[in-house]
C-alpha cells in the first residue's frame, strides 16, 4: 500500500530523496522498511535526483525568476548534494539569466514611487537581492542603468 501511495507520490510531481523520507515517516515507516520502499521506487524510475534538480531549477528560474542563490538555498533546504545542485543550475542558460534579471529591475524600478535615487537604487538592490541574484550581478545592472 505505502508502495503504491509513494509511486503516486512520485508521479504527480518531480520529489527528492529528503520528500519522500519525509512522506514514508508521515507514513509510519522509516529505517529499514523506508529505504526498501526508496531503492524499490528509484528502480522502478519514480524517484530521480537529476529529474527532480533540473525540473526544480528550471521551474523556479522560468516561473518565480528566483536567482541562482536562491534556488541553491532551497535546494540545500532539501539535502541536496553539491554536485548535484551544480547539475541542475546548468540548466538555467546564462542569456536568459541576464535578460530575466533586467526584466525585473525594470519592472522594478517602474514601480517605484521613491523619487531619492540613493533610495531607489537600495530598494532595487533590496528586491533582487531577495529574489536570489548575486550581488555583483546586480550591481552591474544598477550602475549600467542608473547613470
Amino acid at each position: 500500500m505505502a508502495q503504491r501511495k509513494l509511486e503516486h507520490y512520485c508521479a504527480y510531481q518531480e520529489r527528492c530523496h529528503s520528500e519522500v523520507k519525509k512522506k514514508l515517516s508521515d507514513l509510519g515507516f522509516w529505517g529499514d522498511w523506508a529505504e526498501e520502499i526508496i531503492q524499490k521506487l528509484i528502480d522502478d524510475n519514480f524517484l530521480s535526483e537529476e529529474r527532480f534538480v533540473g525540473s526544480y531549477c528550471r521551474s523556479k528560474f522560468k516561473y518565480k525568476r528566483w536567482g541562482k542563490l536562491k534556488i541553491v538555498r532551497k535546494l540545500r533546504e532539501k539535502r541536496l548534494s553539491k554536485s548535484m545542485i551544480d547539475f541542475g543550475l546548468k540548466e538555467i542558460e546564462e542569456e536568459e539569466y541576464w535578460k530575466t534579471l533586467n526584466y525585473l529591475f525594470e519592472k522594478k524600478s517602474t514601480t517605484l514611487k521613491e523619487e531619492d535615487p540613493r533610495k531607489r537604487k537600495k530598494k532595487i538592490l533590496d528586491y533582487l537581492t531577495q529574489k536570489g541574484y548575486e550581488s555583483s550581478l546586480i550591481w552591474k545592472v544598477l550602475n549600467e542603468r542608473l547613470l
